[in-house]
């Protein structure tokens, strides 16, 4: 396999497309840090081979688009599950990275013990709620306010799994050198800040409102559970951070609900907004998990509504998303009136470890 990322279509299906969809998932692995999920997902792939169980027999005949529906990473994070619980004492060396070990022996032996309860991992796509990620939505409202939007934000989150990024009022943030949020808040984040700073100005974030298809609640913790399996295990500082994500929740919980993205941001944008407030919508890594015909609605919504914008009332949008052609994630905003044009801000890591700005 050539180490490195050939253009996929996202909505391939087929035998071939589940395929690619594991190799895709291996190289992504690697190449963000994440050996250990790599060997998960490699061994995982070996059961397309020959499906000898209804497990396996899903991921090889998968229906959907299986990149798309990230199912490599529904499977893995079953797998992961069993480890984090207990379950399956024997991926345990896998988890510890150890060598000369049989990954696919094991991981099919943890299949055919297990199936009952990983068969339910493949019914929906994975929760990856990451707050390193929230950085980017901060530079965002950071340079919109640079070129004179209200600095007073009221924020619409899509995909917002657990809420952990409806949170992001209680976090600090040290960008290049520059300051945002509370200290030390719920959680500190000082990304590897590459390229000049963003613009340092005062920001408030008035509302924080989100929605998800199957919201999590952090104060389950059968639910967090399964938000922790979609952790990549060698992130350490991600499990550290969800703890710190259920204490805050626990404090206070987020405002989420529970709705479809297009219902969510139609209905969002049909109320009033208030004047000197800066309507922004934000989402990361889930772009890809919004099915086609919402993504049309949404983006139609936002462009009649940025057509009724005005200097008092903007719209802004802020998106962290993978760009599947090149592998990397992209910072890109837009914002009405007067710059309804997409800008990129910035490249990004897929969790916060480092942002390249742009702007």
């Amino acid at each position: 396999m050539s180490e490195r990322y050939d253009c996929v279509d996202m909505a391939e299906t087929g035998p071939a497309a589940v395929r690619t969809a594991f190799a895709n998932q291996i190289l992504y692995c690697r190449a963000n840090g994440a050996p250990v999920t790599a060997r998960i997902v490699a061994a995982l792939s070996t059961l397309l081979d020959k499906p000898a169980s209804e497990f396996a027999r899903r991921l090889a005949d998968w229906s959907g688009a299986p990149l798309a529906d990230a199912l490599p990473l529904r499977a893995a994070g079953g797998i992961h599950a069993l480890h984090l619980a207990g379950s399956a004492h024997e991926l345990a060396p896998i988890y510890a990275d150890a060598e000369d070990i049989n990954d696919a022996a094991i991981v099919a032996g943890a299949v055919t013990r297990h199936e009952a309860a990983l068969l339910p991992w493949l019914d929906g796509p994975p929760q990856t709620n990451e707050a390193g990620r929230s950085s980017n939505f901060i530079a965002a409202m950071l340079w919109f306010t640079d070129r004179g939007l209200p600095p007073r934000f009221d924020c619409l989150e899509i995909g917002s799994s657990a809420g952990i990024n409806l949170m992001i009022d209680r976090y600090h943030y040290d960008l290049g050198g520059v300051h945002v949020g509370p200290q030390p808040g719920a959680m500190a984040f000082t990304p590897d800040w590459r390229g000049n700073h963003p613009p340092q100005h005062a920001i408030d974030l008035v509302g924080l409102k989100g929605c998800d298809v199957a919201p999590v609640d952090l104060t389950d913790p059968a639910q967090a559970l399964r938000l922790k399996a979609y952790i990549w295990p060698e992130h350490h500082i991600r499990f550290q951070r969800m703890e710190a994500a259920i204490a805050a929740a626990t404090e206070a919980p987020p405002q989420l609900v529970h709705a479809n993205a297009a219902d969510f941001i139609e209905a969002e944008l049909a109320q009033l907004q208030a004047d000197g407030a800066t309507r922004v919508l934000m989402h990361s890594i889930v772009w890809q998990y919004v099915p086609a015909d919402q993504q049309a609605r949404i983006t139609a919504a936002m462009e009649a509504a940025g057509a009724r914008a005005t200097a008092e009332r903007p719209l802004a949008w802020i998106a962290l998303e993978a760009n599947r052609t090149v592998h990397h994630h992209e910072l890109v905003v837009r914002h009405w009136p007067g710059g309804s044009a997409p800008v990129k801000l910035a490249h990004a890591h897929a969790h916060g470890a480092w942002v390249e700005w742009l702007g």
